[in-house]
This record gives C-alpha cells, structure tokens and sequence, in this order.
C-alpha cells in the first residue's frame, strides 16, 4: 500500500470552483516530491485535503492508512499527529520562547517532562537552532523562526512532512538553507516529504520528483523532475 494514496479525487468549493479535477497521485513512504503550478492550481488545496483542513467533494484520499474523506471531526487528531506542517507565515507565539514553541501540545499528548526536553532538544538539534532555545521569535531572523516552526512540525517524528511555501517570505539565500534542512529530515529521518512551492531554483536544483498542477488537474509527474509550470499564462 502507497503511504499517500490519491484516486479520482475532486474539490469543488460552495462558489463552484473546482480546485481539484479527478486527481490519483500516489506516494512512497519516505519520498520527497515537490508540488508546483501556477496561482490558483490547486497545490495548497491539495495539501489541506492530505491534513483534513478540506475534504474531498469525490473520490479518495488516504494518508497512512487513513481514509481522509471518510474521517469524523473528533478524529481528526489521530491523522494530524502522524504529520507535520509548515506553513509560509510562521505562526510562532511571539511570547514564548522557541523552546516553548516547540514543546507546545506535546504535554496533550500525555508525554512528561523529561520526554519531552529530550524531543524539543532533538527537533532543535535537527534543524540548527540548539543554542537558540532561550530566544523569543522577535530575537530570531526569518530563516531562524521558520527553522523553530519545522522543529515543531518534526518534534513528535512525524511520518509525513507537509511544507506549503515554507520559503515564501524568505530571501533566496535562506530559502536554500531551509530546503537543506527538510532535505536533511527526509534523509536522516525518512520522513515523507511534500512540498508546495513557486520558487523554480530550488525545485530545479533538487532533482526529485515534481508534480505539477493546472486548473486542479495532474500535467505531469516527474522523477527528478524541473520546474514546467509556465507563471506567464
């Protein structure tokens, strides 16, 4: 069974747009696959369909052995702590510090303290940012709290790694860094990564595998793909 598993899958939203067509996509466990297309593709709805932000209007969508669409609302949470996300704003809480953030929920899942240092350190480790635990977000570059917030995606060693533009606000010397750094995760980890993301340099500079979306419809599905979404139309 593929950790991600996609068949004829469509998202139409109340006003009628449709932002995914009759989409099957399958995913290895342990794969990195960038997603890319134009504004408006379907790549971030496609990202809330896999961690139940949306649910499919058709078809299936199952992630890790769960069947996404057939989901209840109160269990939800058993599907999001098999995953990790990262988002283009950090959404840090600017009045703790980035030990605090990280460590933030893991007291809800019945872990104790000494457990829970010693996963915050790890993350914190993972990532570059051991020496910064003392540091509230405000004391911390973009790339620095865009670190904080994938040590808090990563913390409870997830199977699954959803980046939605987590280079968007950032530099393109930092944004280089950051995909170092998920990079890293998938490999030292083998954790599953899938990454939305415009920015074409580091797409063509990776080499995995690449989908691309138009009008919510699959275009193509490269292994060590480049970037083909043409921004111009």
């Amino acid at each position: 069974m593929k950790f991600i598993d996609i068949r004829h899958c469509y998202k139409v939203y109340k006003n009628g747009v449709t932002a995914i067509a009759d989409l099957t996509l399958q995913i290895d466990k342990g794969e990195f696959v960038f997603v890319t297309g134009t504004t408006a593709c379907g790549k971030s709805t496609l990202a809330k369909l896999l961690y139940r932000e949306e649910k499919p209007s058709k078809g299936q969508v199952m992630v890790g052995g769960i069947n996404v669409a057939k989901l209840y609302n109160s269990k939800v949470y058993k599907l999001r702590r098999k995953l990790g996300i990262v988002f283009q704003d950090f959404k840090l809480l600017p009045k703790l510090t980035v030990y605090e953030n990280v460590a933030f929920g893991l007291d809800n899942l019945g872990l104790r303290g000494r457990t829970i240092k010693r996963k915050v350190l790890k993350a914190l480790e993972r990532v570059g940012l051991k020496e910064k635990i003392k540091s509230f977000p405000h004391q911390l570059s973009g790339g620095e709290q865009q670190r904080v917030c994938i040590a808090r995606a990563i913390v409870n060693e997830p199977k699954l790694l959803i980046c939605d533009e987590p280079t968007g606000n950032l530099d393109p010397k930092t944004s280089k860094e950051i995909v170092k750094v998920i990079n890293s995760i998938n490999k030292n980890m083998g954790t599953t990564v899938l990454m939305v993301t415009h920015d074409k340099e580091i797409v063509n500079s990776m080499k995995k595998r690449v989908i691309t979306l138009e009008n919510g419809v699959l275009t193509s599905d490269s292994q060590k793909g480049s970037y083909v979404a043409d921004e111009s139309n």
